[in-house]
């Protein structure tokens, strides 16, 4: 059966029942050219003990989808994916997560590959849709259908499923994701949008879904399996209410705490006490008691917030944790800062390399490069923990995403400051917002390395409670309240306006009021958080530092390219090599010479300017005979550059042959007599020899 409706310009089909008919749901969803299969299966097998939905969503790209073949050693798609990839599946998970049975522990998987794409339609939200439908028309206990869709602004007008074009040129692109109530996931960037326009994209969004919602309906009423129902978890009720009775004085004095540290341990304490003291009562009632202690903590820290308006640090709900920065922390790097935000702390490293340092990127799309990187690490320490090093997962690869697009839109263009950069994010410690607290520290070490941004950026992260008609917003979360609550919502901008956003959430969706009242206090606490930053540093250093590689342009006749380049690169790597620079060389004329120190960039230069100067008429020249010919010799005067000395122009007596006066590889001094238009040049060793006997 196949269904469709129309969004923006394009049509959108679901088709299932034709391939992959052994997994639980699956579907081919199209766009024009671009087609995604989306599969969904769970597992027969329950298990046991978890306390989260063992669910996995991998988005996968095939080259053979455009015609390719990957550009790897082993031309095949293998090892690790793509940062693309990573991205997808993560907003993916991120929001279809909160719509499962918390009961629901059988495996469940969903891969969505992209097998055809054109050059109009990212696949990565037909792979959401087809996500969404996969499980909806499979037994499995999901409770959608969502959908999502990009919006972008082009030329100030709000557009719905772009195309590649349309979108490289926007200055506003989101993602939402949602249900028919509600908007239940927001991921983009814009340069500097004001919060109205914000809302406008994610409601003109919203709206548009709702066909998409309808058609996965239509299929599922048609198609659908029966749903498995998840087996109520057994619950000792007497016993939790007896741990809830017993235990609510020593929960509450502990989450009185206002050290993480200190307060998880007391937690802990209490969580081994209570469980030492039931084990004897109750062998089997450990799952119990661990439900029970969260669920009051649970309740203890979103009554503190609801019914007594403040936080378990002693915050009120729209304060800003303390703030403190420094710059120029590491002495060598060329440009650091160290951001601590209440026990969020982030140390930002900037360092500036040349186009070879850019990353290139092998995309179903094509390859292309990045000049500007935000990586960020989350070691163990950061929160007390010990954890197996590894390479960056997917939590990394996402909060590292979301801080380059929040910095991404002050950047100076590379064709004004011709450097790449790469920034990393050192997470010191960790109590919630560190992608936020990312964007700070890098804002302040681009600053300090001298990088001229078109203005500071900060973020917060927003959270949310709900209790009953009660909506508590609050600013600058905890990882307890993360946890906790409702949502966790990030926004990051300039003074002028929002440039990274992305919102998860833990309900059913958030309305538009609720958002508006966010964004509003986000702006408020970013505004705030600005101010903090600006007392340690204002503007952007005007020097680079010592230790960053000096950059000099110069522009030369495109003519004279190969003269610097030579035979098989010969001239620029030895230009190169006696130096200790890099050249970049364009077909304009353009060379961007890149050097340790001032005074080997002037080496460089001077090199490069020898390579490729021009003659002048009447200047005298001390050159090398290249060529013995009848009527005269062909002599070299700059590198790459030789004119004709006639054999009448070779002394001042009449000379018989040519090799009574020179002979190959003899040096003399000539002077220019002419250049025609063809560039010939007519030289002249009688001239000189004549001028000195004057």
């Amino acid at each position: 059966m196949k269904v469709e409706t129309k969004i923006g310009e394009a049509v959108v089909s679901i088709e299932t029942g034709k391939v992959a008919r052994q997994a639980g749901g699956s579907v081919i969803v199209r766009m024009g050219e671009t087609m995604v299969l989306a599969t969904a299966v769970a597992s027969n097998e329950k298990r046991e003990g978890l306390d989260f939905v063992p669910f996995t969503v991998d988005y996968l790209e095939r080259f053979y989808s455009v015609g390719r073949i990957p550009g790897n050693f082993f031309r095949r798609e293998i090892g690790r994916p793509s940062e693309k990839e990573i991205l997808t599946s993560r907003f993916i998970d991120r929001t279809c997560r909160p719509l499962f049975n918390k009961n629901w522990t059988f495996e469940t998987q969903v891969i969505a590959q992209a097998i055809s794409v054109d050059d109009k339609y990212d696949p990565d939200l037909l792979a959401m849709l087809g996500t969404s439908t996969a499980l909806t028309l499979s037994d499995i206990p999901f409770t959608g259908p969502i959908a999502g869709a990009r919006v972008v602004r082009v030329g100030g007008k709000l557009i719905v499923n772009p195309t590649q074009a349309k979108l490289e040129t926007a200055d506003l692109a989101l993602i939402v994701a949602g249900n028919r109530e509600a908007v239940v996931m927001v991921e983009g960037g814009a340069l500097e949008a004001t919060e109205a326009d914000i809302l406008d994209a994610i409601f003109l969004a919203h709206q548009t879904i709702q066909p998409l919602l309808d058609i996965q309906l239509e299929l599922q009423k048609a198609c659908g399996k029966g749903k498995r129902v998840p087996d109520e978890i057994a619950r000792d009720e007497e016993l939790i209410k007896k741990v809830v009775s017993e235990y609510r004085p020593a929960m509450m004095t502990a989450l009185t705490i206002r050290g993480k540290q200190a307060r998880q341990k007391k937690i802990f304490q209490l969580k081994t006490e209570v469980q030492a003291a039931i084990a004897e009562e109750h062998p089997d009632g450990k799952s119990d008691v661990s439900y029970a202690l969260h669920h009051l903590e649970a309740e203890i820290l979103r009554g503190m917030i609801v019914r007594e308006g403040h936080r378990i640090d002693g915050r009120s709900l729209t304060e800003v944790r303390p703030i403190t920065c420094e710059v120029s922390y590491l002495p060598r790097a060329h440009g650091s800062a160290l951001f601590t935000r209440g026990e969020t702390q982030s140390l930002g490293i900037t360092t500036l390399g040349t186009s070879y340092d850019d990353q290139r990127l092998d995309t179903v799309i094509g390859d292309s490069f990045k000049t500007f990187m935000l990586h960020y690490n989350f070691p163990s320490f950061c929160t007390g923990e010990v954890k197996r090093l590894g390479a960056p997962g997917r939590r990394e690869i996402g909060h590292g995403a979301l801080a380059e697009r929040a910095l991404r839109a002050v950047i100076p263009p590379h064709e004004t400051f011709p450097y790449t950069i790469r920034v990393v994010s050192e997470i010191l410690e960790s109590n919630g917002s560190s992608s936020m607290a990312s964007v700070c520290s890098a804002t302040l070490s681009l600053m300090d390395a001298g990088v001229p941004l078109k203005a500071p950026v900060a973020g917060v992260a927003m959270g949310l409670v709900v209790e009953g008609d009660q909506v508590i917003i609050l600013t600058d979360i905890l990882g307890d309240e993360d946890h906790l609550g409702d949502m966790d919502f990030k926004v990051a901008g300039t003074v002028a306006g929002i440039t990274a956003v992305q919102m998860d959430i833990k309900i059913s969706g958030v309305t538009r009021e609720i958002m508006t009242r966010a964004l509003e206090q986000a702006k408020e606490s970013r505004l705030h958080i600005l101010r903090k930053m600006k007392e340690v540093i204002a503007e952007p250093k005007k020097e680079i530092s010592q230790y960053a590689p000096k950059m000099t342009i110069i522009e030369i006749n495109p003519e004279k390219i190969k003269d610097v380049i030579g035979p098989g690169g010969k001239i620029i790597k030895s230009i190169q090599t006696e130096t200790d620079t890099r050249l970049e060389v364009e077909d304009s004329g353009k060379v961007t010479i890149y050097a340790p120190t001032a005074e080997k960039a002037i080496a460089a230069v001077e090199l490069v300017r020898r390579f490729t100067q021009e003659p002048e008429l009447d200047k005298i020249y001390h050159g090398r005979v290249v060529k013995i010919m009848d009527f005269g010799a062909f002599v070299e005067i700059l590198p790459g550059t030789d004119g004709l000395v006639h054999i009448s122009q070779l002394a001042s007596e009449r000379v018989q042959r040519v090799t009574d006066v020179v002979k190959e590889g003899d040096l003399i001094d000539v002077k220019v007599l002419g250049i025609d238009k063809q560039g010939k040049i007519r030289l002249s060793r009688k001239a000189v020899l004549e001028g000195n006997n004057q």
